[in-house]
Formats: C-alpha cells, sequence, structure tokens
C-alpha cells in the first residue's frame, strides 16, 4: 500500500485535489491522508466546495486562518509536522501556489519524506508576486513535479531541475471543470440574478497591486463604470476587497453603478455556470485564464504577467494593462467582435491528469522499492 498525504489549503488548490482524490481511490492501492490547513476558512470559501467537488472530508484540519504570509507558513509548518511523523507517508503531496504549499513542502522534505508537486513549472517572473516565490521554491525541492503546459517543462529545464522528475500531464483544474460542467448547468444562479446568457460579464479581483492599491482600484472602477452600460457587471466579492472598499470613496461609485452587482463569494457550479454563459470574464486569478480558454469565453486579465502563458498563445486570455483606457480598448475590440473567443485548447487538458499522475506515483514507487 502506497501511503500519500494529499495537502489542500485555499480555495484554488479544492478544484486541483478533487480529481486526484477521486484517482486515487478508483485506483486503488493507495492509502491516503486528506490534510486541509485551513487557510481559506469561511463556509463559501471551503465547506461549499468539499460539499459540492464530492472531495472527501478532510482527514486533519489545521484549522490556521488568516495571517500575514510568515505567520500562516510558520503555523503550517508547526502543525503539519506532527502529522507527517505520525502518518509516515511515502509521499506528500502539494498543489498550486499558496503558502501552505510551500510550508507542508519545506516540512516534508526535512523529514526526509518524498515530495509531489501539482501544477509544477508555472511562472510569472515577477518575484514580487508571493505565489512566484512559493511556485520557485517548492520546484526547488519537488522529488515528482507534476506540469500543466509546456511552458512549466521549459521553465524547469532552465532552472536545472533533472528532467527525470519532470512530467508534463495536463491540468487537473480542466479535470473538474469537463467532470461539473453537466452538474453545473443545473444551477439556477443565472435565473437568481436575472441574467440572459452572454449578456454580463463576470469579474473576480483579488491581488494587492489591484485592489490595495486605491489608486490602480480606481482605474479599474473607471473603466466598469463606462462597461457597465453595455453589460451586467457580475463581482462576486473576495473577503479582501470587500474590506478594502468599506469606508472608502470607490464604496459610493460601484454603489451608483445600477448595473454592477456585488455579492458574496459564490460555489464553485454556481460560479461555472456564470462563467459558461457569460460575455466576458475580467480578472486577477490565475486558475480562471484557464477556464475560460476551456469555455471559449472571452478573458482579459488585469496584469503585467501571467504564468500561464499557454492561455495567451492558445486560449482565449489577454493580458491588459492596469490603465482605464488600456482595459476599454481591450473591451472594445472584444465587443466589436461580438464577446466571441476562438481558441485551441492545450494538450492533455482533457480531463483525464489526475489519472495520469496517480499512474505515475504509482510506477516511480515500484521502480524505487
Amino acid at each position: 500500500m502506497i501511503k500519500v498525504i494529499c495537502v489542500c489549503g485555499a480555495r484554488p488548490n479544492f478544484m486541483k485535489i478533487a480529481p486526484i482524490m477521486k484517482a486515487f481511490k478508483e485506483n486503488g492501492g493507495f492509502q491516503t491522508l486528506l490534510v486541509h490547513t485551513g487557510q481559506h476558512y469561511d463556509q463559501k470559501m471551503s465547506a461549499l466546495f468539499f460539499d459540492e467537488l464530492k472531495i472527501p472530508k478532510p482527514d486533519i484540519n489545521l484549522e490556521i486562518g488568516s495571517g500575514s504570509h510568515a505567520v500562516q507558513t510558520a503555523e503550517v509548518m508547526k502543525r503539519f509536522e506532527p502529522v507527517v511523523l505520525e502518518f509516515k507517508p511515502d509521499y506528500v503531496l502539494v498543489v498550486g501556489d499558496v503558502n501552505s504549499t510551500i510550508a507542508c513542502g519545506l516540512v516534508t522534505v526535512k523529514l526526509g519524506v518524498q515530495l509531489i508537486h501539482v501544477e509544477a513549472g508555472l511562472r510569472s517572473f515577477d518575484r514580487s508576486m508571493p505565489e512566484e516565490i512559493n511556485r520557485v521554491l517548492t520546484d526547488s525541492i519537488s522529488d515528482i513535479l507534476f506540469v500543466t503546459e509546456q511552458s512549466g517543462i521549459d521553465n524547469l529545464n532552465r532552472e536545472g531541475i533533472n528532467s527525470d522528475k519532470v512530467h508534463l500531464v495536463g491540468n487537473v483544474m480542466i479535470d473538474t471543470l469537463l467532470a461539473n460542467r453537466e452538474k453545473a448547468e443545473q444551477s439556477p444562479i443565472l435565473e437568481q440574478l436575472g441574467l440572459e446568457k452572454k449578456k454580463h460579464a463576470v469579474i473576480t479581483l483579488h491581488r494587492p497591486s489591484n485592489v490595495d492599491d486605491m489608486d490602480n482600484f480606481s482605474k479599474i472602477i473607471s473603466a466598469f463604470e463606462v462597461i457597465q452600460k453595455d453589460l451586467k457587471l457580475i463581482f462576486p466579492i473576495h473577503p479582501r476587497t470587500q474590506k478594502n472598499l468599506e469606508g472608502s470613496f470607490l464604496k459610493t461609485r460601484i454603489d451608483s453603478m445600477a448595473n454592477l452587482v456585488l455579492s458574496e463569494p459564490i460555489g464553485y457550479l454556481d460560479f461555472l455556470k456564470l462563467t459558461a454563459h457569460s460575455a466576458l470574464v475580467i480578472t486577477d486569478s490565475g486558475g480562471i485564464q484557464e477556464e475560460t480558454t476551456i469555455l471559449q469565453i472571452p478573458c482579459m486579465t488585469l496584469r503585467e504577467n501571467t504564468e500561464r502563458p499557454v492561455t495567451l498563445t492558445e486560449g482565449t486570455n489577454k493580458l491588459v494593462h492596469v490603465d482605464t483606457q488600456d482595459i476599454l480598448k481591450h473591451y472594445n475590440i472584444i465587443k466589436s467582435n461580438d464577446f466571441e473567443a476562438r481558441g485551441a485548447i492545450p494538450k492533455y487538458w482533457d480531463g483525464k491528469a489526475a489519472a495520469r499522475i496517480v499512474e505515475i506515483i504509482k510506477s516511480k514507487f515500484y521502480e524505487s522499492n
């Protein structure tokens, strides 16, 4: 029996861990322990996702909650170490690039356990992003690295990672999307919000450079004031963004927009339905760039870079400067094309990435034992 601890901590991780847990169960021969670090801890951001995505209830919840990067990382390390010592796994599997990823990775390798990183090799080349630091460090200490796109292979090769450790398997986020597409169609979210198909845009913003910097946030809001004249804007607001808005001059401007709807964070199935039938998505998220590529929805990413370049070269994503005029320029181009996007589907984004991952882990284990 191959013993694996699987770690998830924040909302983007849940969509990645779901198909992996399912594949372990279906494959057989594995004993798994699911650890939720509790980095995202409210009902909408956490428990709801476990229910919707049929992720087994976590065996252990470290319940670390919020805090600075240092506090979160330290708390995860302190609470995760006893778990590894007690379970004695053959592997610890971490996903993505959140603080929980690097924290659990450091504990793992210092205890002499093999570390697996799912979604390895992605690079924005922007060290001001905490996620970039987490990605680079986690990859440098991992024993098996599973990659979503060719750029990941190229980046790891440049960084001197042994190619025997690196495997292009596809994208587990897409496994989750494809597995839930039909189920998401049953969601009543469009009716609840009074929306017609292709008559709304979806907004997600949470990066500090966009929502902590009030000058940048103001530029984005100025663009929304124009766009909402054409499309209803649905903005499920991240707690961080909500906190920044309260009491600010921007809240008044947002409240005065008749066609902008603020909502609490919404569940995965509702969000998938909302996105799949939108005219446009405006985001600063990494994963949503991938989802819109599969859904063939135009996506404007309000960032100077992306760690997922295949969404630009093959998908439906466009990088847009955080500048009112640049946002409106790209919006008008998309509008002139009747909000149609035609992109290709990247290699191995076929719903079978998790199955490939589990097969490779099994073969690696038996090769070395």
